[in-house]
């Protein structure tokens, strides 16, 4: 069986998947790739099958050496990539020689970039799931310097394509929300969209917490009860500060859910980094 040896890392590096759903009654979050969309089109690159396990690389730094002969592809943040030193293009499918080396550089836009394996990442299952939860200390460690990591043998389907053009983001998105079931738990709900919000410092899997005026609360609503919560719900704290929920989100939460991201577009927030810009849209 081949493997990637890991020989330095930058940011945070997650095995992650996509995720364990299905388990919040237990309170196991779903977890998994942060943007699914670019660790699923990693996936099909290299001809996996849907599930198979990657590398989440916060802002570069990784770089891994070839034990065999593997087949990855990196999606997502357009991180620079070096093999053995010589450049090569994100987003090409590449396959890496016995002893060679592959680093990711820090992307010029974007947080998160993915490194997919033909044949994934062989590591073991924790409720039919390899993702790294990191609210609830689930699944892989985080990846360190020299680790190994085994890759799957199972990649039944064919590698296409050579290589597709590199993610580009916008400089504010535009992030479309719907009305969440305690919007009036806000003064005015409408200031949610009408301004523009940073993401902060704190900001993590969990959750983007926003810095800009803080919205009003209506006083004299007394305590919530917790109740379920999902990725994209949008919370309000007593200081008016609204959180997003990512993929570690908590599965309860006793703050009111305000507004909710349409789903598709919570892939477009796991790219924002702190300090960046965002807005809001109804739909």
């Amino acid at each position: 069986m081949s493997a990637l040896l890991v020989r330095a890392v930058g940011g945070p590096v997650l095995v992650q998947d996509a995720g364990r759903p299905g388990h919040a009654a237990i309170g196991v979050g779903s977890a998994g790739a942060a943007d699914r969309a670019s660790y699923t089109l990693g996936g099909r690159l290299v001809g996996n099958e849907p599930g198979a396990a990657a590398l989440e690389v916060v802002l570069g730094g990784l770089e891994v050496e070839a034990d065999g002969h593997v087949t990855v592809c990196v999606t997502g943040a357009p991180a620079p990539l070096e093999v053995d030193g010589r450049p090569e293009p994100s987003g090409a499918v590449l396959t890496l020689r016995p002893g060679q080396r592959l680093r990711l550089g820090t992307p010029a836009s974007g947080l998160r970039s993915y490194l997919s394996v033909r044949g994934g990442l062989e590591l073991p299952a924790l409720l039919g799931s390899r993702a790294r939860d990191t609210l609830a200390g689930l699944g892989p460690e985080p990846v360190r310097v020299g680790a190994v990591l085994p890759v799957g043998t199972r990649a039944p389907g064919e590698v296409l394509v050579d290589a597709v053009p590199p993610s580009r983001y916008d400089a504010v998105p535009v992030v479309r929300v719907v009305r969440g079931p305690r919007d009036d738990w806000a003064a005015d709900p409408d200031t949610l969209v009408t301004r523009t919000w940073r993401v902060g410092g704190a900001s993590d899997r969990v959750g983007l917490r926003l810095e800009g005026d803080p919205l009003g609360v209506v006083p004299g609503k007394g305590e919530l009860p917790s109740e379920g919560a999902l990725r994209g719900a949008v919370q309000l704290p007593p200081d008016g500060r609204p959180v997003v929920f990512g993929p570690d989100h908590p599965v309860t939460g006793g703050y009111p859910v305000i507004a909710v991201v349409v789903d598709a577009d919570t892939d477009r927030l796991a790219q924002l980094r702190p300090g960046e810009e965002l807005r809001f849209r109804w739909v």
